[in-house]
C-alpha cells in the first residue's frame, strides 16, 4: 500500500515586511535623516574636489553629514517597501516596478557611499590633494552599478505614478515624491539647491504617511514592547563588537 501523500498546510498571509511599526519609523526617519545630512554639507560646492577639501577642513561636520545621509538612504528601503505594499493592494504591477527601480537606485547610492568613505579616509591619511588626484583618475571607471544609474532617476517618478494611480498619494504628494529624482547621483556628490528641493519634497511625500501609519491600528502589545526593550541592549553590544573586526 502506498503511503499517504503529505498534506500541504496553507497559512494565512497576515504579515508583510517591514510591518506597520518598522515601516512607519522608516517613512519618518529616512527622509528626516537624509534632509539633515543634506543641509549639513550645504555650504560646500557639490562636486568631489570641493567635497574632499571640506573633509580636510571640517572633518567632524562632513563625517556627520555622510553618516546621516547613508543612514537615511538605508532607511528609505523599508520605507519604499511599506509604500509599495499599500500600492500593491490595487496596482501590483506598478508597485513592483516602482519599488524595484527605487531599491536598485538606493543600493547604488549605498555603493557610492562606500567609495565616499574610502575617499574620506584618504583625505585624513594622505591629504586632500592626494585623494583628489586618485579619485579623478578613477572617477569614470566602469562597474556593475554604472549600467543601472538610470534607476536613481527613473525609480521615483515610476513609484510616484504608481502611488497616484492607486490613490495611496494624492496629486500634490505624488508630485513631491517624483521630485526626489532631482537628488544628484554619483560618487562624492554634495548639496546643491536641487538636493534640498528633492529631499524636502521626499519629506512632504513620506512623513504624513509614516505618521498616519504609526498612529493607526492597534497599539503594541506589552509582550512586544518588552521584547523590544530587552533586545536593544543586545543589539547595542553587537554593534560595538562589529567595530572590532
Amino acid at each position: 500500500m502506498s503511503p499517504n501523500p503529505p498534506v500541504e498546510i496553507v497559512y494565512p498571509m497576515t504579515y508583510t515586511f517591514p510591518g506597520r511599526g518598522l515601516g512607519a519609523v522608516a517613512l519618518i526617519l529616512g527622509p528626516v535623516l537624509l534632509l539633515a545630512g543634506t543641509l549639513l554639507r550645504l555650504p560646500y560646492h557639490y562636486f568631489f574636489p570641493q567635497q574632499l577639501i571640506a573633509v580636510a577642513e571640517q572633518p567632524a561636520r562632513m563625517a556627520a553629514a555622510h553618516t546621516l545621509v547613508i543612514a537615511g538612504t538605508v532607511l528609505l528601503a523599508p520605507a519604499v517597501l511599506s509604500l509599495a505594499h499599500r500600492i500593491g493592494q490595487t496596482r501590483p504591477a506598478l508597485a513592483t516596478w516602482g519599488a524595484a527601480l527605487v531599491l536598485v537606485g538606493l543600493f547604488e547610492r549605498t555603493f557610492h557611499a562606500g567609495i565616499d568613505q574610502a575617499a574620506h579616509g584618504l583625505v585624513r591619511r594622505e591629504g586632500a590633494t592626494f585623494a583628489t588626484d586618485l579619485v579623478s583618475q578613477s572617477y569614470q571607471d566602469l562597474h556593475l552599478f554604472s549600467y543601472v544609474s538610470f534607476t536613481i532617476l527613473l525609480g521615483w517618478p515610476v513609484l510616484a505614478f504608481a502611488a497616484y494611480r492607486s490613490r495611496v498619494l494624492g496629486p500634490f504628494r505624488a508630485t513631491a515624491l517624483a521630485l526626489t529624482c532631482l537628488l544628484p547621483l554619483g560618487v562624492l556628490k554634495g548639496t546643491e539647491i536641487t538636493s534640498v528641493i528633492a529631499v524636502a519634497a521626499l519629506c512632504a511625500a513620506f512623513l504624513p504617511t509614516g505618521l498616519r501609519q504609526a498612529f493607526d491600528g492597534p497599539r503594541p502589545t506589552r509582550k512586544s514592547v518588552l521584547l523590544t526593550l530587552t533586545t536593544l541592549p543586545t543589539l547595542t553590544a553587537l554593534a560595538y563588537v562589529s567595530t572590532l573586526g
